[in-house]
């Protein structure tokens, strides 16, 4: 798969890396700072997944004629 194919929802358990280190600063120093920073890093890419999504019932507009033929 090349990496322009992938869609960004296909990409989200790439994004979810990000736990990795904030898990790792959670182990070496402030527990709460860690919970803090999890909570943002799964918002950031809950707000990621749904503005990349696909739209529901989206229709191209109607074209007006100009009135010339």
């Amino acid at each position: 798969m090349v990496l322009e194919e992938a869609s960004p929802r296909i990409s989200l358990p790439v994004g979810l890396l990000a736990l990795v280190p904030v898990a790792w600063y959670g182990l070496g120093s402030s527990l709460v700072a860690a919970a803090v920073s999890a909570v943002n890093v799964v918002f950031i890419l809950g707000c990621l997944y749904v503005a990349f999504g696909p739209v529901d019932g989206h229709h191209e507009p109607e074209r007006r004629s100009s009135g010339t033929s």
